[in-house]
């Protein structure tokens, strides 16, 4: 069984998609530069005493197309959770939008609207094109931080944690776990604010927001980027009832963060979660190996050997 689940974990397109990461970075030359270190969910470029905090998320074709208002309020969820995620604050989004007409945009634009709204984050400007002959859209990020929790600084011996809203459902069509849409604004925000107040507390070095990778696709680039390797405990996982596991492990999850903690700091840190409402439990250990083991039960298998195999080269 956990042969089985680990080989179809490998071939989604989630895990399939962050290989494709190499051709960009070696086509555009960016491991040439120190300044900025590349593979985190945002780029985290110097600024005084802060961080500027970039990012951009295109979203699936069909999936604009299928569910426009659900794909618009997407767009600006994902890339607010990857400024959150590095212990930043939004500032501000702008969108590229194409479509046939105005008439196909404007549930896109709605659905935008409605989540800038709730996440309190203005959309100030884009590009948009209404005789295009597809429908498309994509999102970039402005946001600012002061202490940054970044992919690269997970250690042997940190406690892999995990942090999920599973006060969700599925979508009907895609691997998407909707926590958002029907939330209180105000409760999404507070739900994000805990990651700025871990970064500025000391309580957590190292996390990514879980993305359109999976848990296990999120994890494997936490891993490569610290130059690490980590053994999962699948049973461990916090997961919604009813609900799959194999799903579960390819979805966005709407609120989602894989967090690298130092084991003196777990109990602290899952306070901030449960106070809240939401699922953070221990699933796992960071280790010196270039490998991430399942284990589920008695059986474990070597998911992954970065030795033998990059995911997104950086």
């Amino acid at each position: 069984m956990l042969v089985a689940l680990a080989e179809n974990l490998r071939q989604s397109l989630g895990i399939l998609h962050k290989q494709d990461i190499q051709f960009a970075g070696k086509s555009l030359g960016l491991w040439d530069n120190p300044d900025v270190r590349l593979g985190d969910d945002c780029a985290a470029i110097p600024d005084g005493d802060r961080y500027l905090l970039l990012a951009a998320e295109g979203l699936l074709p069909a999936f604009v197309v299928t569910d426009p208002w659900f794909a618009g309020w997407c767009a600006v969820m994902v890339n607010v959770s990857d400024i959150y995620a590095m212990g930043g604050r939004p500032t501000a989004i702008v969108d590229t939008v194409w479509s046939p007409d105005a008439q196909t945009a404007k549930p896109l634009f709605a659905g935008m609207k409605a989540a800038a709204s709730a996440y309190q984050v203005p959309i100030v400007g884009g590009h948009t094109n209404h005789r295009s002959v597809y429908s498309a859209l994509s999102v970039a990020i402005l946001g600012q931080a002061t202490q940054l929790i970044t992919s690269f600084d997970a250690q042997p011996g940190d406690v892999l944690v995990m942090a999920v809203d599973l006060r969700g459902v599925p979508h009907p069509q895609y691997p998407f776990w909707n926590a958002a849409t029907d939330a209180d604004p105000a409760r999404l925000r507070g739900d994000l604010a805990i990651l700025p107040t871990l970064a500025e507390s000391g309580l957590c070095r190292a996390g990514k927001d879980i993305s359109m990778g999976g848990a296990i696709g999120t994890l494997l680039m936490l891993l490569e980027t610290s130059e690490c390797g980590a053994k999962v405990q699948l049973d461990q996982i916090p997961i919604p009832p009813d609900v799959p596991l194999e799903q579960w492990l390819v979805s966005f999850p709407s609120y989602g963060f894989l967090l690298s903690i130092a084991p003196t700091h777990v109990d602290n840190v899952q306070q901030f979660f449960h106070q809240r409402d939401l699922a953070c439990a221990a699933i796992g250990e960071v280790q010196a190996t270039k490998t991430l083991v399942l284990q589920s039960q008695s059986e474990s298998i070597i998911f992954w050997d970065f030795a033998q195999q990059r995911l997104t080269g950086f």
